[in-house]
């Protein structure tokens, strides 16, 4: 498996996998950057709380065979209601290799292409709204100071 975002091109194909008895560890070495630690929770904290959650929906985010993301939803179907309730990206690839190919993986996902509208704030560098009605559905705002 690869082990470093250069060998991993912008044209890798990002899907979401569900986490498995063999895939559990290299999710959980998933890591975020120093300053998004104290606003984004360990995949293994995420994991634990869905498994006692009966709206949780999880699932790992692959570019090609590597594992890159995690992302957990709060399903709610007999109201109507999706919310993203965790979204993370390991530090090596956080940027804008597979940022859009994510945010668009996971807005085409069956649970979530039936959402009208959608934000995500990422802590740190790159602040990205998102909205499946968009073309692309992805918009990218540069912080302000």
């Amino acid at each position: 498996m690869p082990d470093s975002k250069t060998s991993l091109g912008i044209e890798a194909t990002v899907t979401l996998r569900e986490v498995t008895q063999e895939t559990v560890n290299s999710i959980l070495n998933l890591r975020v950057t120093k300053e998004q630690e104290p606003f984004v929770a360990s995949n293994a904290v995420s994991i634990a709380e869905a498994h006692f959650s009966a709206d949780a929906w999880f699932r790992a985010i692959y570019a090609d065979e590597t594992p890159v993301g995690f992302l957990m939803l709060s399903d709610q179907p007999d109201k109507g209601e999706y919310f993203l309730w965790r979204f993370m990206v390991d530090a090596q690839y956080l940027g804008p290799l597979f940022i859009g190919s994510m945010v668009e993986t996971v807005l085409e996902a069956p649970k979530v292409s039936t959402v009208s509208s959608f934000s995500l704030l990422f802590i740190g560098r790159t602040m990205v709204l998102i909205s499946p009605t968009r073309t692309k559905g992805l918009q990218h705002i540069s912080p302000t100071k």
